[in-house]
């Protein structure tokens, strides 16, 4: 059972800030909160955690830029208002880490960058490059060009997804409220707040209540949100955005807001949830070595243990691994497409870059991309 001592421990952390936090009543940017919140994730990155940030408001941010008071019902204007918004929202947020000597850097994702099996691959080499050269993704949906996603999405969703991409330990959902209570508290005085719960609880969607008239969210989104978040094995924090040093009170294992945990551990809920979307695109003939290192050892799969390869697939589609002695052992998502995999099957990764004119990764299936069957 995951204890608010476990996620104090934890290393990689989702935060996402809701629409309500990140303006002023609608009037543009909260600067002082942004600025606060800028600081504690620095404090954050000190103590050696990975941090992404995952934030609302553009739409809110456009609509004070040009003078709109009610969120228009039009798509065009939810888009235009969303591309004037963004500037807006990454000039704050940059101007406020680089006090701290941070590197930010601005991601734009619909919900199809990450159903999309290449796009999802390409995405993850992405956060994860910018993760290690130590900046902070700001990533927001893009609102730009999405359709039904900038009307009935939210960007809990999004952090939850983010979280399954990058196998986050923790994701943080800073809201206007204290957490999830039994009841809606705007509307009942003897509502309590739910301290901690199974994310999988099937009770908790029924106390929850709808969105504010700026966020498109509410608590029923940010708990699919945390159900979503567990299926890779991440705990959820729904608690005050509004709440000083919140960040660090989170990090520090003080009890504030609502503790939602995965059923399972991170790495067994991950190859869950991966195995539940496997449909296979072809198939990798492997030799006896690396059948061994597979099935024995949990290691990524080589290219220079595979003997042959079958069928037509792209770049982050399922492939099946098939033993030297004709068995499905394992199965994943590739790193290079069918013709690719063809030309660099039983070669090393320092020959990738001769044979195929780059790298990208050194593993034809890295081994958090690969269920052992």
């Amino acid at each position: 059972m995951t204890t608010r001592k476990n996620v104090a421990e934890s290393k990689r952390w989702v935060i996402k800030i809701g629409s309500a936090l990140m303006t002023n009543d609608g009037q543009g940017l909260n600067t002082q909160a942004i600025q606060s919140w800028a600081g504690q994730i620095a404090n954050l990155r000190a103590d050696g955690k990975e941090v992404l940030l995952v934030c609302s408001g553009a739409v809110a941010e456009g609509m004070a830029r040009i003078g709109w008071n009610q969120r228009p019902r039009a798509l065009h204007e939810l888009q235009a208002a969303a591309a004037l918004g963004q500037m807006g929202l990454i000039q704050q947020f940059e101007s406020c880490f680089k006090q701290h000597d941070i590197h930010t850097a601005q991601v734009l994702l619909t919900h199809e960058d990450l159903s999309n099996r290449q796009r999802y691959l390409n995405a993850r080499s992405t956060l994860k490059t910018l993760l290690s050269l130590g900046a902070i993704p700001i990533i927001n949906e893009n609102d730009t060009v999405a359709t039904e996603e900038i009307r009935f999405g939210d960007n809990d969703t999004l952090g939850a997804l983010v979280s399954n991409l990058v196998e986050a330990d923790t994701l943080i959902i800073l809201t206007d409220q204290q957490g999830l209570f039994n009841k809606d508290p705007r509307y009942n005085d003897d509502a309590e707040l739910i301290s901690e719960s199974k994310a999988g609880n099937s009770d908790l969607l029924a106390m929850a209540g709808g969105g504010g008239a700026l966020g498109q969210g509410g608590m029923r989104t940010k708990i699919t949100a945390a159900q979503r978040a567990a299926r890779s094995g991440a705990t959820t924090i729904i608690a005050s955005g509004s709440e000083k040093n919140i960040l660090q009170k989170i990090a520090s294992g003080e009890s504030f807001g609502t503790l939602l945990t995965a059923d399972n551990e991170p790495l067994t809920a991950r190859k869950q949830w991966l195995a539940n979307q496997l449909k296979i695109s072809g198939k990798l003939f492997l030799d006896a070595g690396a059948s061994k290192a597979v099935q024995q050892s949990g290691v990524s799969l080589l290219a220079v243990g595979v003997s042959s390869v079958e069928g037509n697939f792209k770049r982050g589609e399922v492939v099946s691994c098939i033993s030297a002695d004709g068995t499905e052992i394992a199965r994943g998502l590739v790193n290079y497409d069918s013709k690719e995999s063809l030309l660099i099957k039983g070669e090393t990764s320092e020959k990738f870059e001769n044979i195929l004119g780059y790298v990208d990764e050194p593993e034809l299936i890295h081994r958090d991309n690969l269920v052992v069957l």
